[in-house]
Formats: structure tokens, sequence, C-alpha cells
């Protein structure tokens, strides 16, 4: 019956009175399904806070709960939702900048906007989690001063903010100008030198795997300089020697920058870690030739990420969508294609490009059409759920190309109801047509039925409005929780049922 209930909750066909009904037997489960209701009145939110409290947040991180509504003191988390909305009061602040458990006041260290004397309070709290938290989110007056705290870890933090101003940013990566940094999180806990076992066992114990300190505080040091890589707003000049850095990470963190020199792409690309190479090619300051170099790389995922930069020559991407598994995206050279580049791609002779284009789902009627009839069952695939395709040509791909490209089809937003129980009855079958049919808006009850009795689709079926009500009322006794839960959820579920339900209750 719970299951049951759950589903009700989201059920939009309940009435208010009801939902009322609801809100007062709730628990955990039933209160996340209730608060997702886009008809839940401000009274029911405020009564469903006040039954499970730890719904609150969630009510007013969806615009549910005002200011009005909460008691920072009985709701903490939901006051703390709307401080991070920018919607909350200067005092709630104030009063949980000093609330003794630690996670709230991270919470509120993150929080936009905050009144001058809580930063204070917070960059000066006794925990440096929380003033690590404030670090990552804070003003550029703030962070600069964090960069000069002693312990690394709020160091790491200031170095991961975008607002931090470039000149510390640099600062930080070289140490130049700072204090020395005196703590970390492993010589808070352990005498040093120490290496955390990657394989710890300590169930009180919250260190990183591989941590270490020699008194130098080395790992967070390390991480540090991976956020300012990472970090845009880190001048290049002061980041660009780390391509040829022993660690592999900082490396790797250093090929996505969008602003590297020509000479740092060129050393990243014989870079020996694949990862570093694949992040560099989808990397759009790489220049033509260092695409063309990388297209021959011998790792498939370099190939593929390549495959996804903007700015791929035409012919090295079709030659990359033969030999590296990109997948179904329409890929951004693609999308940028110009008019003639498009009716180049769907003339040419070769496939790959041709299911290249296809991907697009604004071609031209008279591209569009020609790429239906195309005799390979790769660039039809592509093709198939391309809007405005008539049923004629939906069918014709379905019998030219079969199992091939019926998935696809069933995809396609235009497909008649009655291709649709077509599909679902073709011989073979094919399991994820249960699945698409389950779905689409224009299923028939016929064709549902028959997706019933697949066990991946028949949850989604459940909950298709398309569905008998009588048929509906029997899944609410399946043996599958996700199947009662779709169907208690379904807005076709009868009022008689629905009201019988309640009254077991």
């Amino acid at each position: 019956m719970h299951h049951i209930l759950c589903g009700l909750a989201a059920n939009p066909a309940l009435s208010s009175e009801l939902v009322d009904r609801l809100i007062s037997i709730a628990d955990d489960d039933i209160a996340t399904s209730l608060a997702c209701r886009a008809d839940l009145s401000r009274a029911q939110a405020v009564a469903l806070a006040e039954r499970v409290d730890e719904c609150a947040a969630q009510l007013a991180y969806r615009g549910r709960l005002t200011a009005a509504d909460i008691d920072p003191s009985v709701w903490p988390d939901a006051a703390l939702a709307l401080l991070e909305q920018g919607v909350g009061r200067p005092e709630w602040a104030r009063l949980l900048a000093a609330d003794p458990v630690r996670e709230h006041r991270e919470k509120l260290a993150a929080c936009p906007g905050l009144p001058s004397d809580v930063v204070d309070t917070l960059a000066a709290d006794p925990d440096v989690h929380v003033v690590a938290a404030l670090a990552w989110w804070t003003t550029p007056d703030v962070a600069a001063r964090l960069a000069g705290h002693p312990h690394a870890e709020v160091r790491r933090a200031v170095a991961g903010n975008e607002a931090t101003p470039p000149a510390v940013l640099a600062a930080l990566v070289t140490g130049e100008g700072l204090p020395a940094t005196r703590r970390c999180l492993v010589c808070d806990h352990e005498k040093t030198p120490f290496v955390h076992d990657p394989q710890c066992l300590r169930l009180d114990c919250d260190l990183l795997p591989g941590a270490s300190c020699d008194g130098s505080h080395e790992s967070t040091v390390h991480d540090m300089r991976r956020e300012a890589l990472l970090n845009p707003a880190t001048p290049i000049e002061a980041v660009a020697g780390f391509a040829d850095h022993p660690s592999m990470l900082l490396r790797w963190a250093l090929a996505a920058r969008r602003d590297l020199s020509p000479q740092a792409c060129a050393r990243l690309a014989s870079d020996p870690t694949p990862g570093v190479r694949a992040d560099l090619a989808e990397n759009p300051a790489i220049d033509d030739a260092l695409i063309r170099a990388l297209a021959d790389d011998r790792d498939p995922d370099v190939r593929r990420r390549l495959a996804h930069h903007p700015r791929v020559p035409l012919d090295v991407l079709t030659r990359l969508a033969r030999t590296a598994k990109i997948g179904t995206a329409l890929l951004p050279r693609i999308t940028a294609s110009s008019p003639a580049e498009v009716e180049e791609l769907a003339k040419s002779p070769d496939p790959a490009a041709r299911m290249l284009v296809a991907q697009r789902r604004d071609l031209p009627p008279e591209i569009r059409d020609r790429l239906a009839d195309d005799p390979d069952a790769k660039v039809v695939k592509s093709l198939a759920p391309h809007p405005g395709l008539t049923e004629a040509q939906l069918r014709a791909m379905v019998d030219r190309h079969g199992v091939r490209v019926l998935a696809k089809v069933a995809t396609n937003p235009d497909v008649p109801p009655a291709l649709l129980e077509d599909l679902v009855r073709h011989q073979p079958a094919v399991q994820k047509v249960f699945r698409e049919v389950a779905r689409h808006r224009r299923a028939t009850a016929s064709a549902l039925l028959v997706c019933l009795a697949d066990k991946r689709a028949r949850p989604i079926a459940a909950g298709h409005p398309a569905l008998p009500p009588p048929v509906i009322a029997e899944l609410l006794a399946d043996a599958d929780w996700q199947v009662v839960e779709a169907a208690a959820a379904n807005p076709s579920l009868s009022p008689a049922v629905i009201s019988d339900l309640m009254c077991r209750q």
C-alpha cells in the first residue's frame, strides 16, 4: 500500500481534498512526491513541512515556502535554501552563523550576499571546513584575504573560486608573496610524515585516499594547484609550465584550458596519458594542424573526443565517424554547418558523412526526404526521429531496414498510432521498441498492452494516460513496486478507485 500512496501523491488528477488527506498521513517518501506537485497550495506546503520536517528545504527550493513561512530555528535547512537563493532574511544568517551544527554553517558559508559581519564570523570559524566553504564562494576581496590563511584546505578552496583575483591565483600557484602554510587536514589529525592508506578501513576517517603530509602539506598543495589550473580566472602565464609537470592530474587539468598557447598544446598532444590528450582534443585552443595530428591518435577516446571539437574539418570528422565510436549525439561541427556544407554532406558518397548530417533535426525537406530513401541503414537510423516524415516514409524505412531502425522510428514525434501498434508486434521483436512506444505520447491502448509484457517497458507503460482505467487498476497489485507507483500516479486512474484506496487509510 505504501507504493500506491507514493504514486497517488504524484498523481496530477488527485483532488485538493485528497492531497490534504495524504499530507495528514505522509512519511518521508510520500512527502517527497507531494512536495513536487505543481498544484500544491501555500497552506498545504506549510502543513506538509510541519508533518515531515525533512521536506521543508525541498519546498523552499521549489518556492512553495517563503520567508514568512519559515522559522530558522525549526527549519534551518529551509532557511538555508532561501538564503542560497538570495531571498532569506539577514537575521537568519546571523543566527545560523552560530549554529552548533557544522553542516549548517558550511551551507551558510556558500550562500551569496551575506552581511559583512556574518562573513567575518564565518572566516574566523573554528572549523576549517566552514572557512573553506566560505572561500569557495565568497567575493574577490574576501577571497584575497583568505588566500593567506594558515590552513592549506582554505587556500585550496580559494584557488577554486572563480571570483578570486587573478594575481592572487597566480600567487597561490607559485607561493610567492604569501605566508607559509602551517596546517592541512592530514597533519591536523596524524603525526607526520603520514600517507593515508587508500584501503583505509577506519569508519571515523574522512581523509581522501592517498592524502599525505611530510610537513609540507604536499597532497593539499597539489590539489590547490589543480584547482587553480582548472580555474579560468588563473592567468595562463602562471600555469603554462605545468604542461611538463610530473603530475598527470596537473597536466590533465591544464589540457582543458581554453587559453592554452600553441606551444603548450603541442607538448600536451604528445602526453603519455590518453585522458590528457582526449581533453586536449576537444579543446577549442588547438589549431587545425594539431586536430589532424590527433585524428590519427592510437587511443579511440581521443578520436571520439576530437569529433566533438567545434572546428574539426568535415573531412576529418567524416574519417573519425568511420573509426571512432561517436554515438548518436549531434556534433557541434554539424550543428554549425552552413547550408552548402549540409548539402555537401548529404550528397557525399561516404555513408559516414551522410549519417552525421542526418542527426540534424532542421534539415530542409528535400534533403530530409532524400536521406529517408538512403540505402545505408545507419543513415536512415540517424534520420528516423526527424520531424516531418510521413507515415509512408517511416513504413518504408521499416520495410527496407527492419530491426536496425525500429527503435529510432518509434521515437519519431509524428509516428502515427497505427504504426506504433505495428512496431510492437514486429517479428523479430526489438526490446527497446517497447520502451520507446511506452513513453510515446501517441501510443494507443492496444500498443501499450503489448508493452506491458516487456519487463523494462512495463513501469513506463503503467504510467501512460492512454492505458485503460481497468488495466491501470489491475497494475496496482503488480509484483514490481515501480509498476505499482507508476499506475497509482497515472492521471487516467479511475476517481472511484482513487477514493477507494484513500478510504483504506
